[in-house]
């Protein structure tokens, strides 16, 4: 098990960096991520840099026992840079400037931008490409967090080069975007912007286009990055830390390029239950990379700096989300950062090192944390465990949540909203690409797929041809890849696998609001009664049997709910969008139908079950002990002192945990 932090000694005196090794050690750190806002402190003016510095701490980690983790330190180019170099900074649709004194100012776009990092990690990679410390590359830091889109002239250059390769002549642009609404037909690509400051609406395929241009544009800096460590001789591997549901960046496509998917993960204590958004995360980024255990690259100890209101972790809470981490595939536990800032914008976000220093409850918990990691035998690969999957696609996402639909909404509270039901059941889930081979599911759940193209779709009917159970929601198979509606109306991919088609989405009004907010469904022959947002479908039920019918509204008797055989599957449909209770009572008569079984059964709601392989980790989310039933399973690696149970049950502490195989007694761990 990895486990440690970010490391920024450029903040603090020489001889402070003796003593972080020592407590370090104390901690059990074994791994340090180094340099990544660091750009400033190794090259104060153009071509000249200072390694002196970073040589000595690389030394004096070595020497500790601890590994590296080596930043590329591109991330944020000192004032330096754009003083001398303004086509470095990027701009917002309305043309204004981002100014340095933040981070991430720059133009991902910028050729000067582009030439000077790529001369910074040539000169990193090529000082410390051999260096024994060195046992992981950090590529530049959260790419697109603060600034996923940029306008400027740099960014319009890049998006018109990016079309021209897309669709090679602007005639064949003008015919996918459909520029003959509007009088917006385009006779050069020069004469394509992106989408700037518009009176009102914006053409939607340029939006998804742009979209997809800056993603491109985001991996391209990743991959020169990439390319440049490669070529200096460093074999270690190379990643950069992942955001987990990050609407800006496609992290399918990204995953296909790190040697292994990293992430930071800052769920909020303040929010009720908010360890299961934590676990749909931990799902998302194990997903990325099937079978390869990825690393929990940032967490927090305690409080962070950035929300209206940063509540600490309780006492054991910190443990608690870490473990849940590891349970769900990752093989490290690392946080942002080492010693707690003195001074800068994120003084006041926790460390494992704090302001109270090693009085603090803090850092015992940090140093019982690393002791209970390092006590862990190895742990099986992640991967194959779950039968469940929910379909998220990227272009989908970005084209669901354009403006001028028949109703607005965020797709992300949808699909978690699905995933805490399963969650709360300790059913194991996926999160995959609906283009994914599927075989090893049981159950899918498509929430608002809104674009699907040709070959998405026939890899959903073959699913459940194959056997498979799939749920399609309303505002699902409305447009193709370029945001345009197929020949025959909605549902056109879809349709004959369901056995319906579509007249009309039926867009309920905001809850509170003037107009129709609910659709109520009376479900039959088992299925469950529920109520329904968002959406009433003007649903035709041709070839299916109707298991749910509107109960009041507009709609009243019309299908709610279909089911249709497919080969050896069956295919649903939802015609409204159930809410959170409902969502319950749909996901739980779905596994029934499927015949998806928990990870174990019987466990209280605040208990977390995840699979491993074959351990079993059961964590308790609450401040309250918990008794469990153990089902045969033993204790993993049980801490000093732990005494197994009478009767086959095990009592959790307070955010305790355990990680279980086998059969035999078991003890708690908390």
């Amino acid at each position: 098990m990895h486990y440690g932090g970010d490391y920024n000694p450029e903040q603090w005196p020489r001889e402070v960096w003796r003593e972080d090794v020592a407590r370090m050690q104390e901690a059990g750190v074994n791994l340090v991520s180094v340099g990544i806002f660091s750009w400033g402190r190794i090259q104060q003016r153009e071509g000249e840099y200072d390694f002196e510095w970073l040589d000595e701490v690389l030394g004096l980690l070595h020497e500790g026992g601890i590994s590296v983790d080596l930043a590329t330190a591109t991330a944020s180019p000192p004032p330096w840079v754009s003083a001398r170099y303004p086509d470095v900074l990027a701009r917002d649709a309305d043309g204004a400037s981002y100014w340095p004194g933040s981070r991430q100012h720059y133009s991902h776009a910028s050729p000067s931008y582009r030439r000077l990092a790529a001369e910074l990690v040539t000169a990193i990679a090529e000082r410390y490409a051999q260096h024994p410390a060195v046992v992981m590359w950090h590529v530049n830091n959260e790419y697109a967090c603060h600034l996923p889109r940029d306008y400027s002239d740099a960014a319009a250059a890049g998006f018109r080069r990016w079309l021209e390769r897309r669709y090679g002549d602007v005639d064949t642009l003008n015919a996918r975007w459909g520029t003959a609404f509007w009088s917006q037909h385009y006779t050069s690509f020069e004469e394509v912007q992106p989408p700037r400051k518009a009176p009102y609406s914006h053409n939607p395929t340029q939006l998804l286009d742009f979209a997809r241009y800056t993603d491109e544009s985001f991996l391209e800096l990743f991959r020169t990055e990439r390319d440049i460590i490669r070529a200096a001789g460093a074999t270690q591997p190379v990643t950069t830390n992942f955001m987990g549901p990050f609407k800006p960046l496609d992290y399918w496509r990204w995953a296909r390029e790190v040697d292994l998917v990293s992430d930071d993960a800052y769920p909020d204590p303040n929010v009720a239950e908010s360890f299961r958004d934590a676990a749909f995360q931990r799902d998302l980024v194990r997903s990325l990379k099937p079978g390869t255990p990825w690393l929990l690259m940032e967490q927090s100890s305690g409080a962070l700096n950035w929300r209206p209101r940063n509540a600490p972790k309780a006492p054991g809470q910190m443990s608690a989300l870490s473990v849940q981490a590891v349970a769900r595939g990752s093989d490290g536990v690392l946080f942002f950062q080492w010693r707690q800032s003195r001074g800068g914008s994120e003084k006041f976000h926790s460390a494992m090192l704090p302001q109270a220093g090693t009085r603090s409850r803090t850092w015992r918990e940090v140093v019982g944390l690393g002791a209970d990691l390092a006590a862990l035998p190895p742990l099986p690969a992640p991967g194959g465990e779950a039968r469940v999957a929910l379909v998220l696609d990227w272009e989908s996402w970005w084209a669901v949540e354009n403006p001028d639909h028949p109703a607005s909404f965020e797709l992300l509270p949808l699909l978690q909203r699905w995933y805490r039901s399963l969650h709360r059941r300790h059913v194991q889930v996926d999160l995959v690409h609906p283009g994914a081979d599927l075989t090893s599911y049981t159950l899918v759940v498509a929430p608002q797929l809104y674009l699907l193209t040709d070959g998405s779709a026939a890899n959903l009917t073959g699913f459940v041809a194959g056997g498979g159970h799939l749920v399609v929601t309303p505002f699902s198979d409305v447009v193709d890849a370029d945001d345009r509606f197929p020949d025959g109306g909605y549902l056109t991919r879809l349709g004959p696998l369901l056995g319906v088609w579509l007249d009309d989405f039926g867009a309920l009004d905001v809850p509170g609001g003037p107009g129709e907010d609910a659709a109520p469904v009376g479900g039959v022959d088992g299925a469950p009664s529920f109520t329904g947002e968002l959406f009433a479908e003007e649903l035709h039920a041709d070839d299916c049997e109707v298991l749910g019918r509107y109960t009041g509204g507009r709609l009243t008797g019309w299908p709610a709910l279909t089911r249709r055989r497919h080969g050896d599957g069956v295919g649903y449909h939802l015609g409204t969008v159930p809410d959170e209770a409902g969502t319950d009572a749909v996901v739980g008569w779905l596994l029934e139908q499927a015949g998806v079984a928990p990870v174990l059964a019987g466990l209280p709601p605040q208990v977390e079950a995840a699979r491993r392989g074959d351990v079993v980790t059961l964590i308790n989310h609450s401040t309250s002990p918990v008794a469990v039933g153990l089902d045969g399973l033993d204790v993993l690696a049980a801490p000093v002192g732990a005494t197994p149970s009478a009767g086959g049950t095990l009592e959790l502490p307070g955010y305790g945990w355990v990680m279980l195989r086998g059969d035999g007694p078991a003890a708690p761990r908390g």
